[in-house]
């Protein structure tokens, strides 16, 4: 079988974008990425495209938007993905999928959202169908309020880690000073992150303004070719190994904090990589709040349960650290449009990998993990990226 393999990719600044719609996000990325990869629209045989909506746009079929906005492409098939916040892993596992059965050679995996033209209530309200509205549609602060309850949890079991939250916003916000896509270039600091004030009150529970991710606009795309393809093209990131675990649902018939998708994700990955955690050169992980960044320390096996504040206060995630994770900021700095946000976590780690990262760079990277997962750990995805070429 033949593995796909990365040879491209485009980015637009996240953001509150001047662009008026998903389309128009869409075509700039596209654009960007085909020149990138050096090919044209005519050498696609195939558009994956990762967009949650789910109300944020009366218009969708938001396959079909890929052709309106990149001439070329009006006879090649698209398809259009949604998994929550992991949409578009989720499209780049079905276009990897499309590469190595033999269907087609090239790919475009495009990710999206539009957010920011919808009032914040009815954006919480949106994003809280990614839980399981049957139980879980009255919690107060929409998706935000699940997780200020995860966080609440945790607390209860595990003792106050409000501080530790706060050293996970403050290194999140100073990577994102590097990186030029980012909605959030300010750093913060730990004082400002770790202190209620008007500018960061509380959301939901414990969670502060700065323990939760940004609501942006924006559009990552990822060109994959099939090794032989890739071999005659300038760059190459393969996958050492990609896997999918999901957890059920509801939140009441299982135990969140064990995050046991995810710690499946990352245990599959592993084993079929042949490598460990301490062979990779960094990470970048799913942090929609900063809970989630310290529960997913644990899942991959940086800390036995209850002990993920340990991680960032002996500085093993910072950039300069063991394990250097969301040198890119996280969603926590460069946004989270969720559709495009699995694509993004991808497009940086192979940036990484290309050694074409710029102020972000972690020198001599050779190995990257990408962690992005859809509702509260209910879907999950990793994929360990090494450079081919």
């Amino acid at each position: 079988m033949t593995r796909a393999q990365i040879v491209g990719w485009g980015h637009t600044a996240f953001g509150k974008s001047e662009h008026p719609d998903t389309e128009s996000l869409m075509a700039e990325a596209v654009s960007q990425a085909l020149e990138h990869a050096q090919i044209g629209a005519q050498d696609v045989d195939g558009i994956f495209v990762g967009v949650f909506n789910n109300g944020f746009s009366k218009q969708d079929f938001q396959a079909a938007l890929v052709a309106m906005g990149t001439d070329g492409l009006d006879h090649t098939p698209a398809t259009r993905y949604e998994n929550a916040c992991a949409t578009g892993s989720a499209a780049l596992f079905g276009a990897m999928d499309f590469i190595e059965a033999g269907r087609g050679r090239i790919a475009l995996v495009v990710g999206a959202e539009k957010m920011t033209a919808t009032p914040t209530a009815e954006v919480g309200d949106i994003l809280l169908s990614a839980s399981y509205r049957a139980e879980e549609a009255d919690v107060d602060g929409g998706f935000a309020g699940l997780f200020g309850q995860i966080a609440h949890s945790y607390f209860q079991r595990y003792g106050d880690r409000s501080e530790e939250l706060a050293m996970i916003a403050a290194k999140n916000h100073a990577n994102g000073m590097a990186n030029p896509y980012a909605h959030m270039r300010k750093d913060f600091g730990q004082a400002f992150c770790n202190t209620v004030s008007d500018k960061n009150p509380r959301v939901a529970g414990p969670l502060r303004r700065t323990d939760c991710s940004l609501v942006s606009d924006g559009a990552a795309v990822l060109v994959l070719a099939d090794a032989e393809t890739a071999a005659t093209m300038p760059r190459a990131i393969g996958f050492r190994a990609r896997a999918q675990a999901n957890d059920i649902m509801a939140l009441s018939r299982r135990d969140v904090l064990e995050f046991r998708g995810a710690r499946m994700a990352w245990s599959n990955a592993l084993t079929e990589s042949g490598t460990s955690l301490d062979d990779l050169s960094l990470v970048e992980t799913h942090d929609c709040f900063t809970i989630a960044e310290m529960l997913e320390y644990e899942a991959m096996g940086l800390a036995e349960p209850g002990q993920g504040h340990r991680v960032i206060r002996e500085g093993i995630t910072q950039k300069d650290g063991r394990l250097p994770v969301n040198v890119s900021g996280g969603l926590k700095s460069k946004g989270h449009p969720i559709g495009a946000t699995g694509v993004s976590m991808h497009v940086m780690a192979a940036m990484q990998l290309a050694g074409q990262a710029d102020a972000m760079q972690v020198p001599g990277a050779t190995l990257a993990g990408v962690f992005n997962m859809g509702g509260a750990a209910v879907t999950n995805y990793v994929s360990i990226l090494e450079s081919v070429k």
